[in-house]
């Protein structure tokens, strides 16, 4: 069995912990939005059916490295559609929403790629979008978000972690979806994992970056 292993950087990785595929939310004070991680194979299926015309089926492509006695692939989400494999879990959610469901539009909190994966998933569908971005985000993420058509709510950073932490924002009474924290959004990071499994079966180890934890949960799971 494929293990994954995680690469930390800065990000909201205390929303989030994994271990031996795991999944636990870390609860912050106050935080009442707690719910089951328990994701199914099942559950990983269902998201790559609904992922179908919205994520691409990445190609694993073999790294040429002298002197290694094992092969190394890597897996190429930045052939996505936003450049990232967050559109995974962001078509995940919203396409796991009843329709009527979406009527008010969606939003999520996030400074830049989650922000382009809920946008484009949003404007494929035709509903609103708003996100919720720190006041810190870099510019080209911002701009790249407003060409997708969904409305900027820029914040400082603590409000910002405030909504990831309450799952909501006065004024908007649309599907939130969680960058990280979502079994959902989780379930279709895993397709990640299901992809690797088909191509590369021998594959034993996953090395993931870690941000907010989304990405190696799913992952974990899938494997």
């Amino acid at each position: 069995m494929a293990r994954a292993a995680t690469s930390h950087d800065a990000g909201t990785a205390d929303l989030i912990s994994t271990v031996d595929g795991t999944l636990d939310v870390i609860p912050h004070a106050g935080d009442s939005a707690m719910m089951d991680l328990n994701i199914s194979a099942d559950a990983i299926e269902a998201a790559r059916g609904r992922l179908r015309g919205i994520a691409v089926r990445t190609p694993l492509v073999p790294l040429e490295v002298s002197g290694r006695a094992h092969p190394i692939s890597l897996k190429l989400e930045t052939l996505q559609p936003v450049g990232s494999f967050k559109i995974r879990g962001a078509g995940s959610a919203i396409t796991a929403a009843p329709r009527d469901r979406l009527s008010q539009g969606v939003y999520t909190a996030s400074a830049g790629n989650m922000a382009q994966g809920v946008a484009w998933c949003a404007r494929a569908l035709g509903v609103p979008c708003t996100v919720i971005v720190p006041d810190h985000a870099p510019a080209a993420k911002i701009s790249a978000v407003e060409r997708l058509g969904a409305t900027i709510i820029r914040v400082p950073i603590a409000r910002w972690f405030q909504v990831l932490v309450e799952r909501s924002y006065p004024g908007l009474d649309g599907l939130f979806v969680h960058p990280v924290s979502d079994p959902d959004v989780i379930a279709g990071n895993a397709t990640i994992a299901s992809e690797i499994l088909e191509d590369a079966p021998d594959t034993d180890t996953v090395l993931v970056p870690f941000g907010g934890g989304g990405l190696a949960c799913g992952i974990a799971r899938g494997l």
